[in-house]
């Protein structure tokens, strides 16, 4: 089994922590993994993305020019790599900030508002949490329970410890309209 997964938005939407957390989880349960950030230099409001890939296998490169699973938190994202998803892969978008739906018949597409879910519940730093929830519960790459330890596992913070299980929640449990 090999994943090639791209997480993209933009500057302070969480995108790099996103691909940190499946990255990690990854390592923890014994795969081979790598991941690659990809930013401009502006501290946010810039685009950012982060390449990870998960294998049984020792893994070549950490590039990923076509991913299996893209999780887009914004237009820009959406317009740039949705084109480039395999056929038989999977899209995640966040319908709060992206106003289109893929066209693409050779992909599985699955729309979450996770911003404004955010938002409505207090967890406006959690968008990216609440995405990797939905995610998980749509690929069954890992476990619900063990994700949830391992996210929250060496957060010092009890209120952000308690906004990711919180965000996780919401993600896993979404039911598409």
């Amino acid at each position: 089994m090999t994943k090639d997964i791209l997480i993209a938005g933009f500057g302070g939407q969480g995108v790099l922590f996103a691909g940190k957390a499946l990255a990690k989880m990854a390592m923890n349960s014994e795969y081979e993994v790598t991941w690659l950030p990809s930013y401009g230099p502006e501290m946010r409001g810039g685009a950012a993305n982060c390449s990870v890939i998960i294998s049984d296998d020792v893994i070549g490169s950490p590039l990923v020019p076509a991913p299996d699973i893209l999780i887009a938190m914004n237009r820009p994202s959406f317009d740039k790599f949705e084109p480039r998803i395999k056929p038989g892969g999977m899209l995640f978008a966040d319908s709060s900030m992206i106003d289109a739906a893929s066209s693409r018949t050779d992909i599985d597409a699955f729309y979450i508002p996770a911003s404004r879910m955010a938002s409505e519940n207090g967890l406006s730093r959690f968008a990216n949490v609440i995405m990797l929830g939905f995610m998980i519960a749509k690929t069954s790459l890992f476990d619900y329970y063990e994700f949830l330890s391992d996210l929250v596992y060496e957060i010092t913070r009890d209120d952000i410890a308690a906004g990711n299980h919180r965000a996780l929640s919401l993600g896993y449990n979404y039911q598409e309209k």
